[in-house]
């Protein structure tokens, strides 16, 4: 039986294996074993185990510069900001977001093809996305408007903000008092939202999918509520991209599955493949609301992460990620939804949940697929998340149905 190592906070169970040496979409473990990795370390190792790409990066960029804080230039955070940029508002009807007409900030002119649509705060995690997400909600709403609203369900993050954030109450009691400003309705409830934006609400922050929810859609009907909501009472409307982000559903954001367009997004996971690094993207006018000293963390953008996210970008736009994942998404969605014990599959793209008959329980399912050699998630009681690599080969997604078809067999 394996224990957890004393010398670590017991913050996480013992883990079931320690794994040694990863390789695309295949783990090893200290015992020799392999296995396919259906997780992605929860959505981060989006092109796989040391893609030599980010290995490269990762080495050249060591040897050269390390770190100089952000009281200085470097070369390459402008650059992965601008392709962030350009990849968050490619999709909008005219290659650029329409400028806020709500009534406190009024028209702003579109911006010029040559400038910037919106600007990036790089961090070190999602969490810190979206605290960097919170406080510029606040300066841009001014004083009075502080609240934020999120849904029932969700996940933003495990710091004490993004924690209320959290619509999951269960996980609050233990930290109370948690900071103030923050309410949630129900998940996909266009009614309870329009209650809920009070005139001291500043922003209103949702996931396109419900990852740690349950990996459950929003409906379109319900974002685009959410947009006219925010546009009609000056909210601005923050999209949590943290799993969703950077291809994994289909398309570059999840939010570009509805056709909707955010004031500001948040990402962070495959960003880095695995390099610990997060981005908060907001338009040009509601950017400019911070000045210098407003926000700030020390190691944000660094020269080492973000060369590792430069990897990660230029690689999945020349393998044109997006298109691998809605392809073998809907490959192995099709598969699962024909397995026995499988009552639902949910989700979009190669971020799925697998919803069990109600004989089947996900943290056994998950435990007995870890010992075949799958590693699969249960992101419920009764659901078992699956999120491979965005490279995944047809031939690891045969191998992976077929070895949950044993795992669920009766």
């Amino acid at each position: 039986m394996r224990i957890l190592s004393p010398f670590l906070m017991p913050t996480y169970p013992a883990p079931p294996v320690t794994f040694v040496r990863g390789e695309g979409t295949v783990l090893w473990d200290d015992q020799g074993r392999c296995y396919l990795d259906f997780l992605s370390g929860l959505g981060v190792t989006s092109l796989g185990h040391s893609h030599p790409a980010v290995a490269e990066a990762l080495a050249a960029q060591a040897g050269t510069l390390l770190h100089v804080s952000n009281l200085y230039g470097t070369t390459i955070a402008p650059e992965v900001a601008a392709t962030l940029d350009h990849l968050i508002c490619a999709h909008y009807p005219d290659g650029a977001p329409t400028p806020s007409s709500s009534p406190r900030r009024g028209p702003q002119p579109r911006p010029a093809p040559s400038a910037p649509h919106g600007r990036v705060f790089f961090c070190n995690s999602g969490a810190e996305a979206n605290e960097c997400a919170f406080k510029l909600a606040r300066k841009w709403g001014g004083p009075g408007r502080h609240v934020v609203v999120s849904a029932y369900g969700s996940f933003h993050g495990r710091t004490l903000a993004a924690l209320h954030a959290t619509g999951q109450p269960e996980k609050h009691e233990a930290f109370q008092p948690l900071p103030e400003g923050f309410r949630h309705v129900a998940w996909c409830d266009t009614s309870a939202l329009e209650a809920a934006l009070t005139p001291e609400v500043a922003a209103v922050l949702l996931e396109p999918i419900l990852g740690e929810g349950g990996v459950r859609p929003g409906t379109t009907e319900f974002l685009l509520a959410a947009r006219r909501l925010c546009d009609e009472r000056g909210i601005l409307l923050v999209l949590d991209e943290v799993q969703t982000g950077l291809a994994r559903t289909g398309r570059w954001f999840g939010f570009q599955h509805f056709g909707i367009e955010p004031d500001v997004v948040t990402m962070a996971k495959s960003l880095g493949n695995g390099v610990p690094i997060g981005a908060c993207w907001a338009r040009a006018e509601v950017a400019d609301a911070f000045v210098p000293g407003d926000h700030a963390t020390t190691f944000g953008g660094q020269p080492l992460a973000v060369s590792a996210a430069r990897a990660v970008l230029r690689v999945m736009q020349e393998e044109d990620a997006p298109a691998r994942a809605a392809a073998a998404g809907a490959r192995l969605g099709k598969a699962l939804a024909a397995l026995p014990g499988v009552a639902e599959v949910r989700g979009l793209g190669l971020l799925l949940a697998v919803e069990l008959m109600p004989d089947q329980g996900s943290r056994d399912a998950a435990a007995r697929a870890l010992e075949a050699g799958l590693v699969v998630n249960p992101v419920t009681s009764t659901a078992l998340r699956l999120a491979p690599p965005l490279l995944v080969s047809d031939e690891e997604i045969d191998e992976a149905v077929d070895i949950l078809s044993r795992v669920l067999e009766p």
